[in-house]
Order: structure tokens, then C-alpha cells, then sequence
């Protein structure tokens, strides 16, 4: 199994209660069952203010790097990450567990 976790900081400027921001995060809710490669899938907005806190974070799972490859590929995926695209910046990290 891979673990894929994404963490989301909102650009300087941008509130997390504009409407291009919760379409975005709309569409990354609307994953969870859309995409079949997806083995566990959760995402929610931080609840913390601490200054080295991102604002949103995806904690999901796949069955291996094929299965993440097509998650990464799956139309559905890139539609949402290309809105995130406009207003935020993130990191990631994938690892066998």
C-alpha cells in the first residue's frame, strides 16, 4: 500500500471562504468514490493557527505505484488539483506502508 499525503497552503491573500476556494475543496470531497484506485481517501481543513500550519490536507491511499499513477492520471484528479492551482501552493509525500 502507498500512503499519499498532500498538505495545501492558501497564497498569500487568498481566504479559505472565497468560493474558488471551497469549489476546490469541493472537488477534491468529491474524489472519495469517484476514483477507484482510491483504497482510503479523507480531507478537511486544518483547525489549528499555528504560523507553520497548512491550510488543507488529503490523506489518502492507493494498492501500489501503478494504482497511483492512475489515481495521479484520472481526469477527475487533475480537474481538482488544476483549481487548487489558481490560489494555493503544496507539498507531498508518497510512502509504502
Amino acid at each position: 500500500m502507498i500512503r499519499h499525503l498532500v498538505l495545501f497552503k492558501l497564497n498569500d491573500g487568498v481566504s479559505r471562504d472565497e468560493e474558488r476556494v471551497q469549489a476546490g475543496a469541493r472537488a477534491f470531497a468529491a474524489l472519495e468514490g469517484e476514483i477507484p484506485e482510491l483504497t482510503f481517501w479523507e480531507c478537511a481543513w486544518n483547525i489549528t493557527d499555528r504560523p507553520i500550519a497548512h491550510d488543507f490536507a488529503i490523506n489518502s491511499a492507493v494498492a501500489d505505484k501503478d494504482a497511483l499513477r492512475r489515481y495521479l492520471e484520472h481526469p477527475a484528479h487533475q480537474a481538482a488539483a488544476a483549481q487548487w492551482r489558481e490560489f494555493a501552493t503544496w507539498v507531498i509525500a508518497d510512502y509504502e506502508f
